[in-house]
């Protein structure tokens, strides 16, 4: 018997070492941080407890990011997963040229963020871009864009909706052609339309897809990053910080290190929060796969 478990953690024990390298170790260290006022430049700092905690709730710039982050998620979810369903049942009916559609759609999900972050900055730039001339054509106002407070985040949106549809549709591309094709033939049989099939078969049958897509894609809006910081680094006036580019504001510009911690610390408690979650509800469900 013993000698099996050495064999067990022998075969471990590769997988165990960078597991605890880079991430058991650095999370310990980020905990213990959050509990002190380090500046990140000194040698030494004081223990302060759950000071930063405290005042994390009350400071006006968590409770903004966090408002931030909450908005952001939402609507970029919504229209993720609107327009990734829309985009696979069309393409569910196999016509000339789909698959380069797909691939075209697709396209966004594995170009590098900071790249395509560039070239839509030039999109949104108010006199000349691309997204003002179109608003032109149709005879709407031009906006500032990243310019504006009132707009940045909806500009954050759409590039983000846009990048994530192409992924999301491919899930509900598999989770379509699923559905048994015999459940659409009794329906047509018993005189049920196209938006009844749609809305009491398709959408309950396809429901663990989309609780599994909610959870990931909110998962991934917490912690949204890239975009922020290359089109308009949590501004104009703090509209498009959220919590993670709280984080870096506070650990690399301002060198609040504890402070900075306790985000951290939010944002992985919401994570795990979420993740087990996602897992009780899948394996409550799994059976409809």
């Amino acid at each position: 018997m013993k000698n099996d478990m050495k064999v067990k953690w022998v075969f471990m024990l590769p997988f165990m070492i960078p597991l605890l390298l880079f991430w058991i170790i650095p999370l310990a260290s980020a905990f213990f941080i959050s509990l002190t006022d380090w500046d990140y430049i000194s040698p030494t700092f004081n223990f302060v407890g759950i000071e930063n905690y405290v005042y994390m709730l009350t400071d006006p710039d968590f409770i903004e990011a966090l408002i931030n982050t909450f908005y952001f998620s939402v609507t970029t979810i919504v229209g993720t997963i609107i327009l990734g369903l829309a985009f696979a049942l069309i393409f569910q009916k196999k016509f000339s040229g789909s698959r380069v559609y797909q691939l075209i759609i697709f396209s966004p999900w594995i170009t590098p963020t900071v790249a395509v972050s560039l070239v839509w900055s030039w999109i949104y730039e108010p006199d000349k871009g691309f997204a003002n001339y179109l608003l032109g054509l149709m005879g709407i106002a031009p906006l500032k864009w990243l310019h504006s407070s009132e707009s940045a985040m909806l500009a954050i949106i759409i590039f983000t909706i846009w990048k994530s549809i192409g992924w999301t549709m491919l899930f509900y591309l598999g989770a379509v052609e699923r559905v048994p094709q015999s459940t659409y033939e009794a329906a047509r049989i018993d005189g049920a339309g196209y938006w009844s099939q749609f809305f009491h078969i398709t959408l309950p049958l396809i429901s663990p897809t989309t609780f599994f897509l909610f959870i990931v894609n909110l998962i991934s809006t917490i912690q949204v990053y890239d975009q922020i910081q290359m089109m308009t680094q949590g501004g104009p006036g703090g509209s498009t910080t959220t919590l993670l580019y709280l984080y870096y504001e506070k650990a690399f510009q301002n060198f609040q290190m504890g402070p900075a911690n306790a985000v951290a610390m939010v944002i992985l408690l919401l994570i795990l929060v979420l993740s087990l979650i996602s897992t009780y509800v899948s394996s409550r469900f799994v059976h409809y796969d």
